[in-house]
């Protein structure tokens, strides 16, 4: 009898366990970076598309991803699929952190073949991840900050000086705070573009920002909080413009300044400006961690994101906006500058720090 109650628990117990197994073995566990409401509110879609698929996606939202690829390279993450470009998968692709999966998406035959996707900050993707969408560095303004669409680093500093303390930017190490850096630096010195594509440690570097620090030192007098402090981040740039306290904030789509209207975030009369030199652009990419618990289901996840479908609605101004990778819904984007070595990003990140703070 006592052997018989035992086999009853037993196969009580695996009946009560099984959905709990079945539920966590159709998850997949995916962190990206959780600062803007256009994108959580596409992923919900993508969560919600993603369970007539027996796939329960949970979107980990992190103010920088850098955190996870910490605890990644630690062997401490339950990450199944992230969103990264930049140093951040150099230093994963340095651990050897990360899955080969390109051979493995379907999707990335429909790719657009003038999208430079094969390398990530200077650095070759080798398989390592696959591209979701597109960033180009650009600015927000009311009129009439600025006259024309593409400006000079001395028009932002005429700008600034007649709207004194309305101007700003993201506070480094945020990274849309870093490509304001690298923006100005190309801008004062675009004679230099092939050499911001070579490792900081293979160049003059201190030479090549002396008129950046130099610009900055000028600039920062004339800024919100006469630039003794900075917004956190680009979306907190953004309230204070949507607010009236700034005339300008700064962006990595190029069509925020029709969502972010469109959607009640930002006043009608938003104006898009890009410095002349070209809007820095990069790639962004999703990529499985060697350590993924449901690597398979997470390119399903891949493959779906990289449908026609999804590609279209992530672009949708109405929606998130962010341009699609794919052949057949692309969209003509802003004269492009070449993105930095990602060397550089650590090295300006830590000089700024130095000198302004």
């Amino acid at each position: 009898m006592r052997r018989f109650i035992r086999l009853r628990l037993l196969a009580l117990a695996v009946l009560l366990t099984a959905p709990y197994a079945s539920a966590q073995a159709g998850q997949v566990h995916f962190y990206g970076w959780g600062g803007s409401p256009q994108v959580s509110t596409y992923m919900r879609w993508v969560q919600q598309e993603l369970r007539a698929e027996g796939i329960q996606l949970r979107h980990n939202k992190v103010a920088d991803i850098a955190e996870v690829v910490k605890q990644i390279t630690a062997g401490h993450s339950n990450a199944d699929l992230i969103w990264i470009n930049g140093e951040n998968f150099h230093a994963l692709k340095a651990a050897g952190a990360l899955q080969n999966i390109v051979d493995d998406i379907a999707a990335v035959a429909a790719l657009n073949p003038q999208l430079q996707w094969q390398h990530d900050f200077g650095e070759p993707v080798t398989g390592l991840e696959v591209p979701w969408g597109v960033g180009q560095f650009n600015l927000l303004a009311r009129a009439p900050v600025f006259s024309e669409e593409s400006i000079t680093a001395a028009d932002l500093l005429q700008a600034a000086q007649r709207f004194p303390g309305r101007l700003s930017y993201p506070k480094p190490p945020d990274f849309h705070g870093t490509t304001f850096l690298k923006s100005l630096l190309l801008a004062l010195q675009p004679e230099q573009a092939q050499v911001f594509q070579q490792p900081v440690q293979q160049v003059n570097a201190a030479a090549l920002t002396a008129p950046l620090w130099r610009f900055l030192t000028e600039l920062h007098p004339h800024l919100w909080q006469q630039g003794r402090s900075f917004p956190a981040s680009a979306g907190e740039q953004v309230n204070y413009l949507a607010q009236g306290q700034l005339v300008m904030a700064v962006s990595f789509n190029p069509n925020d300044y029709k969502t972010l209207v469109r959607t009640g975030r930002l006043p009608t009369g938003i104006q898009r400006h890009r410095f002349r030199g070209g809007a820095i652009t990069n790639t962004h990419y999703l990529a499985i961690p060697k350590g993924a618990k449901n690597p398979e289901m997470a390119k399903q996840v891949i493959e779906f994101l990289l449908s026609e479908r999804a590609q279209l609605r992530k672009a949708d101004p109405n929606r998130w906006g962010d341009p699609s990778v794919l052949a057949e819904a692309a969209e003509p984007l802003l004269p492009a500058a070449q993105e930095f070595h990602a060397s550089w990003q650590r090295y300006l990140e830590q000089q700024w720090s130095a000198r302004f703070q």
